[in-house]
């Protein structure tokens, strides 16, 4: 059986344990896990999933347990429409719709939060990555332009959240993994009638499988609320340690004979970074009228970062911080909202080559976001949203090193006029549609803005994009299933693509006009308990199909009118199965297929479509005075698959060495643990 007849047949299986659940439905056989009601606030107000008027895909804190608590791209891979490069635990680039595939080794056209405090930085680099998901309590992704909420950030949003509980308790976990991978974390609950506190504690090493692959990481995350009639107090704290040892990526030869082995040029040096981040923010919580309402936000951070490399060294940090404030009036028929938010960074750097100095930088990013929104309820069954944006930012480069003369100078990016409108139709509880069109945009990075001589690039403009996009959500069968499906257009102009100067260094251009279009599909079914089934099954399925194509695209002379972009696969489908056939005992069973994508503009070379199978199963252990224990084992990539789930598109050779494309993923691996509650 083929990979494709493989998909269509467990697609297939999907859909007929809906019409089992049907049928048992309708013979009156009520014994259904019933799917809660979602409560989202990525769109700054606090209401049910199925009344938002635009896509939003939400991951409660038990759908994020269940995936590998290690490997972030699992859990992202839960929702459609997102896809995640992940070449090793710190190299990721997160794909929404098409948007961020041209970055080089990180995620720079969409935006995190961690509550209510940006995590990415001012220039739009983000790593939600780095934060252990043992202390994420619901992730919330915007997919496509949300500039009008959220200002730069054209391939969308992504939320995490702290858990919030109302009971106190405490949970641990000890976790093994094969090439010496060990995990442990701890956490904990407080909560008094006015007064929540979270904190967790987390670390996590490996020696990874390829060669210069070890990695440690070591944070502390911890937030709290102190609630009043008429306010609260709200704070989150953020430590980060990470220390990781860079592989890169090779070559085709080595990729097929040998792919443990790091590229020769960073092996030979031992190539590395690490870094040490501190993020923290305070929020006031104030209803000072009945219909008023303002949330103000304080948020300081610190990164401390220094990268060990074959051609020189890279010593940089930034510190900074900035303002969030969103003013709300709730009424009967309508809300309204006006946001700003501002953020200022101090960004240093310099650069050695067997400790000579060789460039010395510092560099002020000021961004600053207005935004208006109104949210309109002409009856019960609409949910009207009109709003916009209007985003500035600027750049000051300040040239610390004279040797090479001064190279110094300043970037004001015009203003840009970001609307949105959407239109949500629910009849009933159970059924909605809706419509969205929004306009966003993506500044360029300083690393892009950036010429080879180190002078500013006047003439490099933001990337900028419009999306249409249609959907329904549909509850069935007593909520026992959920679907979501929804269809998109993105229009974008002023392509910002890295462009390879050398074997590891680039610089940015704007490359012309791209189309995304794509659909994307979930399932989410809670399957009740049949008399000839022993158990309860329950089911998470995606697919997404997307194209995105070159409109207009000229580089160094050669023309990619019509081509598909590389780096973004064409179908992506997962299908998550949790049997329980007695109450303490859980099976797992995850099968993800990745389709084939070009590695180059030219479409002259391809990267193999790919099926993964991953297994795990848990034991529950109650006790009266010790708390719950979980014993948990599972094995990853059972079959054993050859395969790359990272690439670096249109890499160059230099000299006789093979452009090097791949970065190889984990062969068949193994873990244990075990997990606490009290």
């Amino acid at each position: 059986m083929n990979k494709q007849k493989l998909l269509l047949w467990i697609i297939g299986g999907l859909f007929s344990v809906d019409i089992k659940s049907q049928q048992s439905f309708e013979n009156g056989v009520d014994s259904t896990i019933h799917l809660n009601e979602v409560m989202v606030n990525a769109y700054q107000i606090n209401t049910l999933q199925h009344q938002i008027p635009g896509s939003i895909s939400v991951l409660s804190g038990e759908e994020i347990q269940k995936a590998d608590g290690n490997n972030f791209a699992n859990t992202l891979h839960s929702m459609p429409g997102i896809y995640m490069h992940s070449g090793t635990y710190a190299t990721s680039r997160i794909v929404i719709r098409g948007v961020g595939s041209r970055t080089p080794y990180n995620t720079n056209r969409i935006k995190s939060y961690l509550n209510d405090i940006p995590i990415s930085s001012s220039d739009g680099i983000s790593s939600p990555e780095d934060i252990d998901l043992t202390g994420i309590g619901r992730i919330e992704v915007i997919k496509g332009p949300a500039s009008a909420l959220y200002g730069s950030g054209l391939g969308g949003n992504i939320h995490l959240f702290t858990p919030v509980s109302t009971h106190q308790g405490v949970d641990a976990l000890l976790q093994f993994e094969s090439f010496n991978t060990l995990k442990v974390a701890a956490a904990g609950n407080y909560h008094q009638e006015n007064f929540t506190l979270f904190g967790n504690l987390a670390h996590l090493e490996s020696d990874g499988f390829r060669e210069n692959n070890q990695y440690k990481r070591s944070s502390l995350l911890s937030s709290g609320m102190w609630r009043q009639p008429n306010f609260s107090l709200e704070y989150t704290l953020l430590l980060m340690d990470i220390y990781a040892q860079i592989p890169s990526s090779i070559g085709k030869t080595l990729y097929e004979t040998n792919p443990k082995a790091a590229a020769e040029s960073w092996k030979a040096v031992n190539g590395f970074k690490e870094y040490q981040r501190a993020i923290a923010g305070v929020t006031l919580a104030n209803r000072f009228a009945e219909q008023w309402n303002n949330r103000l936000t304080l948020f300081g951070r610190w990164t401390d970062s220094y990268e060990l490399r074959p051609f020189n060294n890279l010593d940089d940090g930034t510190s900074g911080g900035g303002i969030r404030n969103k003013l709300t009036f709730h009424a009967s028929h309508w809300d309204a909202l006006l946001g700003v938010e501002w953020i200022t960074d101090y960004y240093r750097w310099q650069l050695d080559l067997d400790g000579e100095l060789i460039n010395k930088n510092s560099e002020r990013r000021d961004d600053i976001n207005l935004s208006g929104m109104i949210y309109w309820r002409p009856s019960p069954l609409w949910n009207i949203s009109l709003g916009g944006a209007v985003n500035k930012i600027h750049y000051e480069l300040t040239d610390q090193f004279s040797d090479n003369g001064d190279q110094s100078g300043k970037r004001n990016f015009p203003s840009i006029f970001s609307p949105r409108m959407g239109i949500n139709y629910a009849p009933s509880s159970r059924f909605a549609l809706y419509f969205s069109i929004g306009k966003g945009f993506s500044m360029p990075s300083p690393e892009e803005t950036l010429m080879p001589e180190g002078d500013i690039n006047e003439a490099l403009k933001p990337e900028q994009g419009i999306q249409y996009e249609t959907g329904i959500r549909w509850n069935l069968f007593g909520n026992a299933t959920h679907l979501e499906a929804s269809i998109y257009l993105i229009d974008l102009n002023n392509l910002l693509v890295t462009k390879r100067l050398t074997e590891d260094i680039f610089t940015g251009i704007n490359a012309g006009k791209t189309r995304h279009a794509g659909v994307e599909l979930l399932l989410k079914q809670r399957i009740f308990q049949l008399p000839s089934f022993p158990g309860k099954l329950q089911l998470n399925a995606n697919y997404t199909f997307s194209h995105n194509q070159f409109i207009d695209f000229t580089d160094d002379g050669q023309t990619y009118d019509g081509n598909i972009l590389p780096g973004i696969p064409s179908h992506i489908a997962q299908a998550d199965f949790r049997w329980e056939p007695v109450a303490p005992l859980n099976l797992d069973a995850q099968f993800q297929y990745v389709g084939s994508q070009y590695i180059d503009d030219a479409n002259s070379l391809e990267n193999d479509a790919y099926f993964l199978t991953n297994l795990r199963t848990s034991y529950r252990i109650k006790t009266n005075r010790m708390g719950d224990f979980k014993l948990f084992a599972g094995i990853n990539n059972v079959a054993d698959i050859h395969y790359s789930p990272m690439l670096t598109v249109n890499a160059v050779a230099f000299g006789d060495a093979e452009p090097r494309y791949y970065y190889p993923g984990m062969p068949r691996h193994y873990f244990a643990g075990i997990s606490w509650h009290f």
